[in-house]
């Protein structure tokens, strides 16, 4: 007797649920991996935020069983935990990177802005998670201070550019951080990827604009 080819087993990180093809009727399988299920939380979070979102909504979004997502994920709180610790991560790594070390302190400071830029645009939708945090469990209360520690860092790289004569006299360092973390932050609000700026251009542009109004007047 002919015998049916096995299908291949999934891994122990996959899900699956089983759809209708619209177009031949038949029905089609489709994988869920951790990172799928971790974007797709990620867009519920954003969309109704994460006090808002059941673990439900999720299972229904996914089409998948709650059991199926506990397998791969112990709850909402472990997801947003991954999500935010995605976004801060990369913003601070800019501050590792040897650009941001080696140089006079406004090329450092420009280098930051120009890679903070990139950065967000590469994990947009874990930053605007990240930026919507207001301190309600103590998880959200660390990632601020970790988001506070970053503001730190920046106020001390404005001022030691202000300190070597390459930015101007009278600004404040630490409100002129504020402002230039403000104008990253704006970026989760009204730019997309597809758009007609890559992330680079945006990046120029942003450095441009920012660097024109506290640099150091040309003698």
């Amino acid at each position: 007797m002919p015998t049916t080819p096995k299908r291949p087993a999934l891994s122990a990180s996959m899900s699956e649920r089983v759809v209708n093809n619209r177009n031949t009727g038949r029905l089609r399988r489709i994988t869920y991996d951790r990172e799928t299920i971790l974007a797709v939380a990620v867009e519920l979070f954003n969309e109704h935020g994460y006090e808002a979102t059941s673990i439900d909504a999720l299972s229904r979004r996914l089409n998948l069983t709650k059991s199926a997502l506990y397998h791969h994920y112990s709850g909402k709180e472990e997801l947003l935990k991954i999500a935010i610790e995605r976004a801060l991560d990369g913003l601070e790594g800019v501050f590792a990177e040897e650009g941001a070390r080696v140089g006079s302190a406004r090329d450092r400071l420009e280098y930051v802005m120009h890679s903070a830029v990139q950065r967000l645009v590469r994990d947009m939708p874990f930053v605007t998670l990240l930026l919507r945090l207001r301190g309600n469990t103590e998880l959200e209360r660390r990632a601020l201070q970790r988001r506070k520690a970053l503001d730190n860092h920046l106020a001390e790289l404005v001022q030691a550019a202000k300190d070597e004569g390459s930015l101007r006299e009278d600004i404040d360092a630490r409100t002129t951080a504020r402002i230039l973390f403000g104008i990253l932050n704006s970026l989760v609000e009204w730019y997309r990827p597809s758009g007609i700026l890559s992330a680079e251009q945006l990046a120029d542009q942003v450095v441009a604009v920012a660097f024109k109004g506290i640099g150091a007047p040309e003698s």
